[in-house]
Order: C-alpha cells, then structure tokens, then sequence
C-alpha cells in the first residue's frame, strides 16, 4: 500500500482478545493503522458472535499497517511476543478457545524469516518460562470486526475490563518500549 511517497506495509497478529492488542499497536511510532478482525478460519465474513463461539475457526487478531522506514516488522514481532504470553496454547489468561490463539499470519516469505529468528532469539534467551506455541500461519484473510469492536479501549477507557485488564497490560508496554512510541 503505497501514500505520495510512503509504502506501508501490513502485519497480522492473533495474540489473544484483540482489544488488548489493538490498544497496544496504536501507540507504536510509525503504525499507520489498527484493525480489529479476525483471521484464520473457514468461515467468510464472521461475525463475533461465529468467532467467540469458537465454532468458525477464526482467531481474534489485529492487521496493522505500517511505515516500515520508521517501524520495522521485526520491532512490531518484539512488540507483538513480548506484550502477551505466546506459552499459553489456545488461550490467554481467562479467554480461552482457538479463537483466542497466539498467532503471526505472514505475508511473504521475508515476515516467516523475522517471525522465526525474533521467536528462535526470544527461545534461546529462555524470555519465557515454557516453550513458545506461536502458530506461523501463511496470511490467507482478514475479516474487520464490526464498527463497535472497533477502538474499544480509546472509546471506553473507563469500562471495568479496561481499567482492569487492558490498562496494566498498556502500561507495562509503555514502559518496556518506550523509545517506539509515538509523541503524545
């Protein structure tokens, strides 16, 4: 995708409820947009009720668009494994089904490379208590989730599942990658 001179790029993740993951992608320097959606499954078109059924196969999962001369997709890989727990099979924290699965949908051959050498480096660091169960999945869909799932944490900042699960989970990216963070 292309704007006058600037070529953005898009990433696929599923890192658990796409709420949490959106709100942390938005604050990145260098992310164009978020997109809360769902990708992976067999069903064209889901709806979220089809996607937390767990009966659609469609993990819940962001598509991030960025300028890659200011954000690299490695550093979006990093952000991505280290702001959720990629050990947790098919779950994280109390969500648990497929559709809650860790998950990097590759777009090329180049973003499996990265996705493979940031998991083999993170590995080899032992940064994780248990092994990592990230699936590296080719890109195949990306189905946007309806208006209203959209943005939830900006929109409702002051709701209980905000205040209590996304906020600790923004604050500890803050401060862990506060140097790829875009300006106030």
């Amino acid at each position: 995708m292309a704007t006058g001179t600037t070529i953005y790029e898009t990433a696929t993740f599923a890192g658990g409820c796409f709420w949490c993951t959106e709100a942390i992608f938005r604050e990145l320097r260098g992310v164009e947009s978020v997109t809360s959606g769902y990708s992976g499954g067999t069903i064209e078109h889901p709806t979220y009720r089809q996607v937390t059924s767990g009966t659609s196969g469609h993990a819940e999962a962001v598509q991030i668009i960025f300028d890659p001369a200011i954000v690299t997709f490695e550093q979006l890989v990093e952000v991505f494994f280290l702001t959720h727990d990629p050990t947790q099979l098919d779950r994280q924290d109390h969500d648990v089904g497929l559709q809650y699965r860790s998950a990097i949908f590759y777009h090329d051959n180049d973003q499996l490379a990265v996705a493979v050498r940031v998991m083999a480096r993170l590995e080899f660091a032992h940064v994780f208590p248990q092994p990592v169960v990230t699936k590296l999945l080719p890109f195949t869909a990306f189905y946007p989730a309806e208006r209203a799932r959209q943005q939830f944490y900006e929109k409702n900042a002051d709701a209980s599942y905000c205040r209590v699960v996304i906020d600790p989970k923004v604050a500890a990216f803050r401060k862990r990658f506060a140097r790829l963070l875009s300006p106030p």
